[in-house]
C-alpha cells in the first residue's frame, strides 16, 4: 500500500515513529517492458521453445518466469538449433552476432532497447568520421560488448577516471566519447571531465547516452535517501543500474543501503533502530517484487509507504519490427478465416 506525498497522511503516534518512502519512478522502463513482452509474444506466436541470447533483462525472477513459459536462455548462438527462433536481449549485440545468426539460418527478433541502438548508431557515425571513440562502461557487460563490436578498431573502453592516463589516441583533436546507458550519471560525468582534461577537443555524443530511466531512477533515489536510515534497492546483482542505485543512495546521505533480489534476502538485523526505510527498484524489476518488500516491512510494524514523485514517465516503445510483421499476418489470417 502507498499514499501520495502530495497529501501528507495523518499519522498515529505509533506510525509517527516509523516511515516508509517509496521512490517514483522505479522498476520497469520502456526498453525492459518491450523486451519482456517480445519474448512473451514470441512464445504465443511461434510456440516453445523460443531461444534468447543472454538474459533478456538483468533480473533473475523475470528470467525464471520466462523459462517456465518455454524460453531457453543461451550464452552463444552455437547453443541454438539451426533454423530456430532466437531473441536478442535488450542490451544489444554486435554485428558479428547478426552475421552468425544469418549463417545458421536462425529466425532473429532483435529486442535491443532503442536507446542502446541509438548509441550503436553514434558509434558507427563517429567511426565513419575516423574518430577514436572512448566508450565509458564496464568490461564484460553485454551492452558494452555490443557497442564495441560496431567499430572495434576505433573503440577503447574507459571504466573510470583512473583509466584516463593510459589512453592512447591517434589524434588528440579527433576523440569522441560514448557511454553504457545504465551507468551512474555522476560517475559518467566525472569520467568525461577527466577525459576532457586530457583531450580538450573531446567531442560529445549528440545527446546524453545515459538513458532517461536510469537518470530518473537515480534522481528518485536521491530524493528519498537523505533522511533514510535504510535504503532497500530491489534488483539483481548483475543489473548495473540496480547496483548503481545503492551507490547513489549512500552518496546522497542514506545511513545504509542494500540491494536485494526480493524480500527473502532482507536481513532483519538491518531494521534494528531504523525509523525511516526508503525503497526503490532497478529498471528491470517487476513491481510484484517491490510489493513483497513493502509487505515484509508492514509485517514488522512499518506503515504504508508514501510515494515520493520526482519524474513522470510515459514513453512506450513499439515491439520489434519482425514480431509486429508476424503478429499482423496472424491477425489478418484469423480475420480471413472468420469471414470465410
Amino acid at each position: 500500500m502507498t499514499t501520495d506525498m502530495g497529501m501528507p497522511p495523518i499519522l498515529s503516534p505509533d506510525d509517527a515513529e516509523r516511515a516508509v518512502l517509496l521512490a517514483a519512478p522505479r522498476g520497469y522502463c520502456a526498453g525492459v517492458d518491450r523486451a519482456v513482452v517480445t519474448v512473451e509474444e514470441a512464445l504465443g506466436l511461434y510456440g516453445a521453445p523460443i531461444y534468447v541470447r543472454k538474459q533478456i533483462v538483468h533480473n533473475k525472477h523475470v528470467v525464471a518466469d520466462l523459462e517456465a513459459r518455454g524460453a531457453v536462455f543461451v550464452e552463444e548462438l552455437d547453443e541454438v538449433p539451426a533454423g530456430a527462433t532466437v531473441v536478442f536481449s535488450a542490451h544489444g549485440v554486435a554485428p558479428e552476432v547478426h552475421r552468425q545468426a544469418g549463417e545458421r539460418g536462425l529466425r532473429t527478433i532483435d529486442a535491443t532497447c532503442p536507446l542502446v541502438t541509438k548509441v550503436h548508431h553514434e558509434a558507427k557515425r563517429f567511426a565513419a568520421e575516423d574518430y577514436d571513440i572512448l566508450l565509458i562502461g564496464h568490461a564484460g557487460h553485454e551492452e558494452v560488448e555490443g557497442t564495441a563490436g560496431e567499430a572495434p578498431e576505433h573503440i577503447q573502453l574507459v571504466e573510470s577516471p583512473a583509466d584516463v592516463p593510459g589512453i592512447t589516441v591517434r589524434d588528440p583533436k579527433r576523440v569522441a566519447w560514448l557511454s553504457q546507458t545504465t551507468l551512474s550519471v555522476d560517475e559518467t560525468l566525472e569520467t568525461v571531465a577527466a577525459i576532457r582534461e586530457r583531450f580538450p577537443d573531446l567531442l560529445d555524443p549528440p545527446s546524453d547516452d545515459i538513458c532517461y530511466a536510469t537518470q530518473n531512477r537515480q534522481l528518485a533515489v536521491k530524493e528519498i535517501s537523505p533522511d533514510a536510515d535504510l535504503v532497500i534497492v530491489v534488483g539483481s546483482g548483475n543489473s548495473s543500474n540496480s547496483v548503481r542505485l545503492v551507490e547513489v543512495a549512500l552518496e546522497a546521505g542514506a545511513r545504509a543501503a542494500h540491494r536485494v533480489d526480493d524480500a527473502s534476502e532482507i536481513d532483519e538485523a538491518w531494521l534494528e533502530g531504523v525509523r525511516t526505510v526508503s525503497v526503490t527498484s532497478g529498471a528491470s524489476v517487476p513491481e510484484a517484487l517491490v510489493e513483497g518488500v513493502l509487505s515484509f516491512l508492514a509485517e514488522r510494524g512499518y506503515p504504508d509507504a508514501r510515494a515520493v514523485h520526482s519524474a513522470e514517465e510515459s514513453l512506450i516503445f513499439a515491439l520489434p519490427v519482425e514480431l509486429r510483421r508476424d503478429l499482423k499476418a496472424r491477425a489478418a489470417a484469423a480475420s480471413d478465416h472468420s469471414s470465410s
